[in-house]
């Protein structure tokens, strides 16, 4: 099969009605208790917790995590007027697809990765990943 890993997606495909980060962790490898590391680019994974801004998503839909490997937490735009949400754009998204099996009944879930965030029509991120920079060892 020619689709192997992650699949290269759009933003606009994955948020067609825009994005909030509202925070931004590390990911612990649970196991370890260290940081956990991106398999391509050995660079710390950072777990950004984004609300669709899509009106019809609902229950788990309506808010996702999407890693991005960088060597330094990646910094959130800057809130909207007024709001404490922070409207976000990911750069060089790519979604991989699983089988959640942890409820009732396994379903289809989606596992999001971006190589940096930016505020909505800024021209590029601050946070990106060798990788989006142009260098070796990226996804």
């Amino acid at each position: 099969m020619a689709i192997q890993g992650a699949i290269p997606v759009e933003f606009g495909t994955v948020f067609p009605h825009g994005a909030y980060a509202l925070s931004v962790e590390p990911i612990t490898d649970f196991e370890t208790k260290r940081p956990q590391m991106d398999k391509n680019t050995g660079l710390p994974l950072w777990a950004v917790d984004v609300i669709d801004a899509d009106p019809e998503a609902r229950g788990k839909a309506k808010s996702v995590k999407v890693k991005i490997p960088t060597e330094v937490c990646p910094t959130m735009p800057d809130e909207a007027a007024g709001l404490p949400f922070r409207p976000v754009e990911f750069e060089r998204m790519s979604v991989m697809p699983y089988v959640d099996d942890n409820g009732r009944r396994p379903r289809v879930a989606y596992s999001l990765r971006a190589q940096g965030m930016k505020a909505p029509g800024a021209p590029g991120s601050r946070n990106k990943t060798p990788a989006a920079a142009g260098t070796k060892g990226g996804e």
